[in-house]
């Protein structure tokens, strides 16, 4: 998960939260620049500081701070949202946006100063939507709303957080109210997340993936499941940070750019590219937690470090989409992280730190168990090929309680009713149920989870067309060298920042458009092997 950044803060309305595929950032003023576009990086450069102020005292809230602290730390956030978004949406800032028009016309389309003006154009308009009034007093509701989660959650009190609940959804609705001209009132929250997407996008591409995601979910649980027992013994936890750092900084994670912490829900937060930090959370019954947590941070973190100075402190400082950035973390932890060469260089390694677990356990025993497929109750627990089905009914649940089709008292019973269509389990309790995510209480309703699915998508097309331009990869990985990987997606994707749109990205980055394809073959090329289907 990537939490809401300062990069991402920045974004539109400012929530609390054919070229050459070879493209990098250059620097981003021409010799020529008339003098608007100084006054404006300058204005635009405070209003990025603010929103890393804001940020850092988000990092700390979900990590260090005290129990008491939550009313103070919802008061603090809503006046940096505010005074940003006030400084954001100042006419003096349309103004130079205007006069600035004459000079982007006169530019080559792919010239640096184009994408930032456009996105500044975009972001500009939108946030103007948005009374800074309303963002504040939503901010400071989020920061409560979160506190009152994390202890309700472990005592199992939806009744606690519901009336939260309710009003994050009529908030939301307020939001998405500033913006009459979407055809869904969930459009404005998803393209805030995806630019260029919205529902109708969303819901196609669920569709087509649905239809040929199922049938392989049902032949795969319908066999025998792999012994997992290798993997919930008991696992000093020391021992798994530091196992899981040294693999995140062999990936490329760079430590003297960032850091690891715990946190109830594991998240990547960024102030800057050299200040990128990562979270995870440890069970000392069960090495995947941990692990696999700590590389799917790695992930979001690297893309952050890999955005091209040039980029630093401007709004196309941060990832493209909430997709995107999934597309990176679910890449080092599914593509790499549980491929079977990663492990060929990285389990010996393993059983050198555990050998009394695993040390007689074999690498195919291994390999098999940490890609068994289980319907299970926990989304970020859930193996690769039910996963999706966990993020599409949280689609399907977002836009109910959008649309008032669902209120947020029929959630726990929906939540229930849906894993047992499509899982063939129930939830024990709302802990382990509709409680389980911490968007929805940190966060608005609307645009929080389609990412995850989008960026399962994208990591697949983005792998096969690295292996294509450098075929050496998947040998590279069997090594534990990563580097190859790792330069072809800064070149092609983490240096472009936010330069461009989900489809436009995605495009520029593969040469295709956005398709299922890679994916399902992926899918059925993996599991098919393991599972014999």
């Amino acid at each position: 998960m990537a939490a809401p950044n300062a990069n991402d803060a920045s974004s539109d309305a400012g929530l609390p939260a054919t070229v050459s595929r070879k493209e990098t950032a250059v620097p981003n003023q021409s010799q020529h620049a008339p003098p608007e576009l100084d006054e404006l990086r300058t204005r635009l450069a405070t209003v990025h500081d603010l929103r890393a102020a804001g940020a850092v005292l988000g990092w700390d809230q979900m990590t260090y701070l005290p129990a008491q602290g939550g009313g103070a730390r919802g008061r603090q956030l809503a006046t940096l949202s505010r005074v940003a978004h006030e400084k954001f949406t100042d006419d003096r800032v349309g103004d130079l946006l205007e006069r600035l028009r004459p000079y982007t016309d006169a530019l080559e389309a792919d010239h640096p100063d184009v994408a930032f003006l456009r996105v500044a154009r975009r972001d500009w308009d939108h946030a103007r939507r948005v009374p800074s009034d309303f963002l504040a007093i939503f901010t400071e509701h989020m920061s409560t709303s979160y506190q009152a989660w994390a202890t309700a959650r472990p005592a199992n009190d939806f009744a606690a957080v519901a009336p939260l609940l309710e009003k994050t959804v009529e908030m939301s609705r307020q939001y998405a109210g500033y913006f009459p001209q979407s055809t869904h009132v969930a459009d404005p929250l998803v393209d805030e997340a995806e630019p260029g997407l919205g529902v109708t996008d969303v819901r196609t591409l669920f569709s087509a993936l649905r239809a040929r995601l199922v049938p392989l979910v049902r032949a795969v649980t319908a066999c025998p499941r792999p012994d997992d027992s290798c993997l919930t013994r008991h696992f000093a936890e020391d021992t798994q940070w530091r196992f899981g750092e040294m693999v995140a900084t062999r990936l490329g994670y760079d430590f003297g750019r960032g850091r690891q912490d715990r946190a109830p829900h594991p998240f990547t937060t960024s102030f800057s590219r050299d200040d990128v930090r990562i979270t995870t959370r440890l069970s000392a019954e069960d090495l995947r937690f941990g692990l696999f947590a700590t590389m799917h941070e790695a992930g979001h973190g690297m893309y952050e470090q890999g955005i091209a100075p040039s980029l630093e402190g401007t709004l196309l400082g941060s990832g493209a989409s909430s997709g995107i950035h999934e597309s990176q973390s679910r890449l080092w932890e599914n593509v790499v992280g549980r491929s079977r060469g990663f492990w060929e260089w990285g389990y010996p390694r393993l059983q050198t730190e555990f050998p009394a677990q695993l040390g007689s356990v074999s690498l195919d025993t291994f390999y098999r168990a940490i890609n068994r497929v289980e319907p299970s109750l926990i989304r970020v627990e859930a193996d690769e090929l039910t996963y999706n089905l966990h993020i599409m009914m949280r689609f399907d649940f977002e836009l109910a309680l959008l649309d008032g089709s669902m209120r947020v008292a029929d959630l726990p019973e929906a939540w229930r009713a849906r894993f047992i269509d499509d899982l063939g389990i129930a939830p024990p309790d709302d802990r382990d149920g509709c409680m389980q995510d911490v968007h929805w209480f940190a966060g608005p309703v609307g645009g929080a989870f389609q990412g995850y699915t989008i960026g399962n998508v994208v990591a697949a097309q983005l792998f096969d067309r690295a292996i294509s331009d450098v075929p050496s990869i998947p040998t590279d990985i069997t090594r534990g060298e990563f580097g190859d990987l790792l330069g072809w997606l800064h070149r092609n994707l983490h240096a472009l920042g936010r330069k461009h749109d989900v489809h436009e990205t995605v495009r520029r980055a593969t040469g295709a458009t956005l398709t299922i394809d890679p994916y399902m073959a992926y899918l059925h090329s993996k599991f098919g092997s393991l599972y014999g289907v």
